[in-house]
């Protein structure tokens, strides 16, 4: 007897999503949240402002569960959002979290997430197309 492979389902997005990052400090703000942090990312940020890591953790980060996140303002801004420009403080150190956004698997589920977060964030459905293969692989930096 011979099996028949089944194809897998193309996602959605398939032929790929146009985003550029606008700078608009969107993703960094508003709610409360968790921006989730690992020792690698801990110690670059660290040495970025000349700390060490424990110096680092004490200064920004709080424990969640087994996981760490940055801290926020009381705000719900993130710590590294700047108060005034709207501009990270850390983008060329920011984390994987933040690197990722907006290909994460909550915004990804459904055509329809993705409608939502193009109607808040002015850099999603604009900009270059990012293929598949790309949204892929920011997808799997973290999951979301």
């Amino acid at each position: 007897m011979q099996r028949v492979s089944k194809k897998t389902a193309l996602p959605w997005y398939h032929e790929g999503l146009r985003f550029e990052c606008t700078g608009c400090g969107y993703c960094c703000s508003g709610q409360p949240g968790y921006v989730y942090v690992n020792q690698e990312e801990i110690k670059a940020l660290a040495e970025f402002f000349r700390l060490s890591p424990a110096e680092f953790e004490e200064r920004f980060v709080r424990t969640i569960g087994k996981a760490k996140s940055l801290i926020e303002q009381p705000n719900g801004d993130c710590v590294f959002l700047h108060p005034l420009t709207r501009k990270c403080l850390v983008y060329e150190l920011r984390p994987r979290q933040c690197r990722s956004f907006p290909f994460w698997s909550s915004i990804l589920k459904t055509k329809r997430t993705w409608e939502e977060i193009c109607r808040t964030c002015p850099g999603c459905g604009q900009g270059p197309l990012h293929s598949l293969e790309e949204i892929d692989r920011r997808k799997q930096m973290i999951d979301i």
